[in-house]
């Protein structure tokens, strides 16, 4: 996930969701989907004015696509598309890690046998009339793929974040966060009204000093032990690219008697052998982790989020959660897709269609870092994340590389100020299993000759490209942490 601003009221860098405002300036995306395969957009950018663009893309992720260009001349309050359509544009910016984001294959048919079954809409809660069998089969399969005892299912991925920390902590309680997690964490640490502490990313001396200062003071002015410590990390930091260090948290949570909340969102599918994210990465125990969140948008295709672990855990949610009470039962589509995406992971469909898909994103991943660094670029994050920050650093450079891509028919996500401190301008591509040799040949070749013509390899230390792609099945054992 992406995203931090500090949650005592003292700014700190931001990294929200922000950055798709500065995805758009490049070029706004409309994405119309089409039987290709898919790492294929049929994807329009809508070329925006100079002044102002307009944003009209979602984060699904064919492989190619089809960009139709658009103006909007009033400061994107309208809309104007000029007819104008990008074919075949590669797309290094979706989050669609597995692949499972696809419009042909066993999910599409499973969803669209559900949907004529079911419907499309529930029109009610779960806890009024709108609970299905479909519903309860996915929670119980979440929890089976987890390892924890129970999970439930939510309607929206940001919700599930921002509705369900205000149930779990309240006054009197403590929440430790990283200084960048996630808008949605932040927003639903501020709601529940918790005494919020921001410690440097990733640097376990800085939560450990608050820790042993909560410890020891208490609550300001009445000194009294606080009722809750939470800490709140995320598997996989979008804008970073960077791996949190879990067995590092979970040490010191032990130590200080701490509750921990983990936000797997783009690490669950993504990392580890099994695909079962940052806990099955580091081979750690899930019940080591008190509250684990993740959703259902990207490496699974389909939309929502949950949270997992103890049976009291959930049971409490269920009632105490205004994103569980209030919020409409997600659709019985989407919840097909996760359930046979999610079966496809766990070799329950009878292939090994999900454990070749984890393994392929290990290697893509992989060889795409390395080249990168062989070429001269400065990347960002740890060498198993599929999230890939390059450093563009000058602003001017942000729209120009943008549309220099795009040119070359290749379609990327460019960050900058507000979203990131105003010198750390980046592209951030997102790596998928479904990017094939070819694709990502293709589309490192333009990135270099782009890269020359912006001057964007800064690297002392740049390397004579090797060519040989990685092709141990055991690429996690190759690779130093």
């Amino acid at each position: 996930m992406s995203g931090s601003t500090s949650t005592t009221g003292t700014p700190t860098r931001t990294r929200s969701t922000q950055h798709h405002i500065m995805a758009a300036s490049t070029a706004g995306l409309s994405l119309s989907l089409s039987k290709r395969h898919p790492c294929w957009w049929q994807y329009s950018p809508t070329w925006a004015t100079a002044s102002s663009p307009s944003l009209a893309t979602s984060a699904t992720s064919f492989a190619t696509g089809k960009l139709k260009d658009a103006i909007s001349p009033e400061r994107r309050r309208n809309k104007r598309y000029t007819g104008r359509v990008v074919q075949d544009v590669i797309n290094l910016g979706s989050y669609n890690y597995l692949g499972f984001a696809e419009n042909t294959g066993p999910c599409a048919d499973s969803a669209a046998e559900v949907t004529m079954k079911y419907g499309v809409g529930i029109a009610s809660t779960r806890q009024e009339i709108g609970n299905l069998d479909r519903h309860e089969e996915m929670e119980k399969l979440v929890a089976k793929f987890l390892g924890v005892e129970s999970a439930m299912a939510f309607g929206m991925g940001f919700a599930t974040n921002s509705m369900n920390i205000p149930a779990l902590a309240g006054k009197g309680c403590l929440i430790l966060s990283d200084e960048l997690n996630h808008a949605s964490l932040v927003l639903g640490a501020r709601l529940s009204g918790s005494t919020i502490r921001v410690f440097k990313h990733n640097n376990m001396q800085s939560l450990e000093k608050l820790l042993k200062e909560a410890i020891v003071h208490g609550q300001p002015r009445t000194h009294r032990p606080w009722k809750k410590i939470l800490i709140v990390v995320e598997g996989i930091y979008s804008m970073e690219g960077s791996i949190v260090r879990l067995p590092e948290v979970i040490a010191l949570k032990k130590r200080y008697r701490a509750y921990l909340y983990l936000d797997e969102a783009h690490s669950i599918g993504a990392l580890g052998p099994r695909g079962r994210g940052v806990v099955d990465y580091f081979g750690l125990d899930p019940c080591d982790v008190d509250v684990m969140m993740g959703t259902f948008t990207k490496s699974f295709g389909a939309a929502g989020g949950y949270i997992a672990g103890k049976r009291e855990l959930i049971e409490y949610l269920r009632s105490h959660s205004h994103s569980a009470v209030y919020a409409t039962s997600m659709s019985p589509p989407v919840v097909e897709q996760i359930i046979t995406s999610m079966k496809c992971i766990m070799g329950e469909d009878g292939t090994t269609i999900g454990c070749d898909r984890v393994r392929q994103l290990a290697e893509n991943t992989v060889y795409f870092r390395k080249r990168l660094r062989e070429m001269g670029f400065i990347i960002y994050g740890n060498n198993d994340s599929p999230v890939v920050p390059m450093m563009l650093y000058m602003p001017a450079k942000i729209g120009a590389f943008g549309r220099e891509m795009l040119k070359r028919n290749i379609g990327v996500v460019v960050v900058g100020f507000p979203a990131t401190p105003i010198i750390e301008s980046r592209a951030r591509f997102c790596i998928s299993a479904a990017h094939t040799n070819d694709m990502l040949d293709r589309a490192l070749s333009v990135i270099s000759e782009v890269g020359d013509l912006l001057q964007l390899k800064y690297s002392r230390h740049r390397i004579q490209p090797s060519l040989a792609r990685p092709v141990d099945d055991n690429v996690y054992e190759d690779i130093d942490d």
